[in-house]
Order: C-alpha cells, then sequence, then structure tokens
C-alpha cells in the first residue's frame, strides 16, 4: 500500500539505495512509475505493507516502511531486492554495492569508491567536514538526523586523520 514517504511513523524501517550517477528527468518519471506500481502491489504473506518512498538528489532511492503495521518478510525483501537489480539493468546504474560511498562538494553530490574516498581523505581532499551520506541508516527518524552529516559524525570518520 503506498502511502506518502512523509506521513510514515518515525520508527518504520528505511533502506538507502545509492546510484553510481545521478538520473536523468526522463529516468526519474519513469523510476517514480514504476516506484509506485511495485510499492502498491508489496505484500509480505498477502498483506499489504504499508511503505513510501523518496528520490533525493536525483541519485538516492529510500524505500520507508511502517513496520508496526506488518513487517517485512524474507521474500518480501527479496522481492524489493529484485525490484532494484531490475532498476539496475534497466538505467544500467549501480545501486546495490555498498563499498561506495556518496559525499557533498558544495551542492554536487560526488561518487566515489570506498578505496578512493580513503585517499582523497589522506591526501586532505576530504575532511571531517564533509557532508556524507550515511546510508547505514536504519529508520526514518536516523535517516532525518543521520543521513547526511559530517563525516566527523558518521562511520565514514575512521579514514579522516
Amino acid at each position: 500500500m503506498l502511502v506518502d514517504f512523509n506521513t510514515l511513523p518515525e520508527t518504520s524501517k528505511v533502506w538507502i539505495y545509492q546510484a553510481s550517477r545521478s538520473f536523468t528527468e526522463n529516468e526519474l518519471e519513469e523510476i517514480t512509475s514504476k516506484l509506485n506500481i511495485f510499492i502498491e502491489n508489496w505484500t509480505a504473506h498477502g498483506s499489504d505493507l504499508q511503505s513510501g518512498y523518496e528520490i533525493k538528489y536525483k541519485r538516492f532511492i529510500i524505500l520507508g516502511l511502517n513496520q508496526s503495521l506488518t513487517n517485512a518478510s524474507g521474500c518480501s525483501i527479496d522481492a524489493s531486492v529484485h525490484f532494484i537489480q531490475q532498476l539496475e539493468q534497466d538505467y544500467n546504474v549501480d545501486l546495490l554495492d555498498k563499498m561506495n560511498v556518496s559525499y557533498k562538494q558544495g551542492e554536487f553530490v560526488a561518487y566515489k569508491t570506498l578505496k578512493d574516498f580513503r585517499k582523497m581523505a589522506k591526501q586532505k581532499a576530504v575532511s571531517k567536514n564533509t557532508i556524507v551520506f550515511n546510508n547505514l541508516v536504519t529508520n526514518i527518524a536516523e535517516y532525518k538526523e543521520n543521513w547526511e552529516v559530517p563525516a566527523k559524525d558518521s562511520w565514514h570518520n575512521r579514514f579522516l586523520s
């Protein structure tokens, strides 16, 4: 059951998928349509899952699920992963690789491999104040407070001296 992402409770589970590049306007329209259809039909053992999504910076797909009504089952989580894998194929983009880092350079969102991010940290090209995206947040409250944060306040801090 598709609902407005902003109406989901703060305890709702989130999954964040970062794209290896920005989506075009046409791709965003198509992806929005596909997300609407997927979420409208997303179920766990035949029960509707109250969920919503948002797309940020033309690059991040954030799925939210109100688990106080129905928990996601293994099968429903698998279905969402298969959906994301299909988007990867349809748009020739990486959405599932967790070994990459996105961070802000002014208003631009940059995307690097973890290895390259480490090198940049050593070279002082990124700092403790660089805004990074902590895609490890698990619920909407954490997403709102701790997703877009200075590197010093995220797991990225371990690479900065």
